[in-house]
């Protein structure tokens, strides 16, 4: 509240957002203190704790890149400094230089955890020479002490550009929040901070120094009161709520306002396609290497990170020499933080960089998960701001890499309103998508198969260009049976209709996976009226699952057969490649494919 009343936030307005009112700060989509504001400088926070203080890191860097003489200001509970969250963005605020405030209000509770059941050591400030930073605990109550630290802290973090950790010990007077009263508390500590009453003690200041009379300290009051009874007025002056569905399905996602870069885009969704640009072949690794070295080329505000990717290239070398042509604070190497690096980004994006994020394996994905699905996913429809993020998974197995780099996760993410989630087969897709991605102001998962990278080789346009997202393409003609698929099983799909000639087999590669493209799944199920989806992640929860239940739903009339699936084990990915091909969909598709055209 001190935050947004400080930066002149209109009453009136924040009255109406803590009522849930259309006129507030998130058309009455978040809660009271859970929004943002891009015009005021203030990133809303979301539930989970900790989350924020990545995002800090990314605006400090943001400033850093720009040379801007401006600090980030993140605040957080005692409670909060036990989360993972809190760690990582310490740490790559530290090892990164960031001008960042990491301010701790520590009262004594989280909720009503009391601190000696948080944490073991004597202060949270101390937590600050682990990390290499410097740090100060201060009374949090002292309204002088608190103002002249934190200049004093601004201006250090700006001539040093370094972190800072300040400790403010203070206390809740009332609940954590209304619903959770007090009666946890001990009385005597009550009596106790009721001496230590901020603005009571300042005021007393005031008095003893001559600043303040008590005929001043009415008016103040009574201008206050006079103040927020007009704004309370205004504030209560709303209408009510009405639900506009299209409008709540809009603002999912930021609008792409076309290519700022005029890339040219490639619409080759048909059989026989024909770009008419020079084209070179290309392995898959190879495009995705050229379409991120172009991106680079187009937007001077993009910035890479992941672990490994600077002097080392990536794991999969797919950065390789980019440190050496566009230097070290474009091309980063990030420690092992993923949540932090995820939050990194999104506060990039608040200062109108773009990044992309290497999670060197689709499987480590899991521990950045709350900032993609909570921060990510949902920050424009709860307040506008979008989230210019690309995420790279190198996922799937066929290599024998075992259970933790070897998973197919993509269908965890699709059915998060806000990701865009896109998964290309071929070097083509590979590089437009990337292109396409990297300029949609969108959060969007970049899946690449592992096992394509050096096997999968076709023609490439040199130009900078995309494929749109969103939009399938149709792979080879046939009447018999649909396979609808993407990422790997659009290979096994050619490669079983090159075997089986006897067999009319029209394939459908998906290509993005959210949005699904609607329109193709229909006209692919009115060819055949048989269809067989295909994927490389595990049965249950497969997005085939969601698909199959569409065209049940939706194209029912068109169908000859049931819609049937092949795909995985419902087992982790073994390690034993005899194992893990018994594992995948693949060596299935063949008994599915005859029970499909048998029925």
């Amino acid at each position: 509240l001190g935050v947004f009343t400080t930066r002149n936030m209109p009453l009136s307005r924040l009255f109406m957002q803590w009522q849930g009112a259309k006129e507030g700060y998130s058309k009455a989509r978040e809660r009271s203190f859970h929004f943002g504001s891009r015009e005021h400088h203030i990133c809303g926070m979301i539930s989970h704790l900790g989350p924020q203080m990545a995002i800090a890191d990314g605006v400090a860097l943001a400033y850093k890149l720009k040379k801007d003489d401006k600090v980030t200001l993140a605040f957080t509970g005692d409670g909060a400094t036990s989360e993972g969250d809190f760690h990582e963005a310490l740490n790559v605020a530290a090892v990164w230089d960031l001008p960042v405030i990491f301010l701790i209000e520590n009262n004594g509770y989280g909720l009503s955890t009391p601190v000696n059941e948080q944490y073991r050591c004597i202060s949270l400030v101390d937590k600050a020479k682990g990390y290499g930073m410097e740090g100060v605990q201060i009374d949090g109550n002292n309204l002088l002490a608190v103002y002249d630290t934190i200049k004093g802290v601004r201006e250090f973090c700006i001539k040093h550009q370094k972190p800072y950790l300040i400790e403010c010990m203070t206390f809740r007077m009332r609940g954590h929040e209304e619903a959770s009263g007090t009666k946890y508390v001990p009385q005597d500590l009550f009596r106790l901070w009721e001496q230590k009453d901020p603005i009571k003690n300042y005021e007393h200041y005031l008095f003893n120094t001559g600043v303040l009379s008590e005929m001043k300290v009415a008016e103040i009051r009574n201008e206050f009161k006079e103040k927020i009874e007009s704004e309370l007025a205004i504030g209560f002056n709303t209408k009510p709520v009405v639900a506009d569905t299209e409008e709540e399905l809009e603002d999912v996602y930021a609008k792409v306002q076309g290519s700022i870069s005029k890339a040219h885009v490639v619409d080759n969704s048909r059989p026989g396609f024909d770009s008419r640009l020079p084209t070179k072949d290309s392995r898959l690794i190879d495009a995705i290497k050229e379409g991120l070295h172009q991106s680079m080329q187009q937007h001077p505000n993009l910035i890479l990170m992941g672990q490994d990717i600077a002097e080392y290239g990536g794991a999969f070398k797919i950065t390789e020499g980019f440190v050496q042509e566009f230097g070290k604070a474009r091309v980063r190497n990030t420690p092992l933080c993923e949540s932090a690096i995820v939050g990194t980004a999104l506060g990039l994006s608040l200062e109108g960089y773009k990044s992309m994020m290497e999670m060197q394996f689709a499987d480590f994905v899991t521990v950045g998960f709350n900032q993609i699905v909570n921060n990510l996913a949902k920050i424009h429809y709860r307040w506008g701001q979008n989230a210019d993020v690309v995420i790279r998974m190198p996922a799937g197995g066929g290599v024998g890499a075992g259970p933790f780099h070897s998973q197919s996760n993509e269908a965890w993410f699709t059915k998060v309103p806000g990701l865009k989630v896109v998964y290309p087969s071929t070097p083509m897709d590979a590089k437009g998508l990337l292109i396409a991605a990297i300029n949609d102001p969108n959060p969007v998962m970049y899946f690449e198969h592992k096992a394509l990278y050096r096997s999968v080789n076709g023609p490439v346009p040199e130009e900078y260009y995309e494929i749109e997202i969103g939009k399938a393409r149709h792979v080879r003609e046939g009447d018999e049976i649909s396979i609808i698929t993407y990422g790997s099983g659009v290979l096994w799909a050619e490669d079983y209709a090159a075997e089986h000639p006897e067999i009319s087999i029209d394939i459908l590669d998906l290509r993005t996976l959210a949005p699904l493209d609607y329109i193709a799944i229909r006209e692919a199920v009115k060819r055949t009226g048989r269809v067989l989806l295909l994927h490389e992640d595990t049965l249950i929860g497969g997005i085939g699952g969601e698909i199959a239940a569409w065209i049940a739903e939706n194209c029912f009339e068109l169908l000859d057969a049931p819609v049937m699936r092949c795909a995985s084990l419902d087992t982790p990915v073994p390690f034993s490649i005899e194992l893990e091909q018994n594992f995948l969909a693949k060596s299935r598709l063949n008994e599915t494919i005859q029970k499909l055209m048998s029925y």
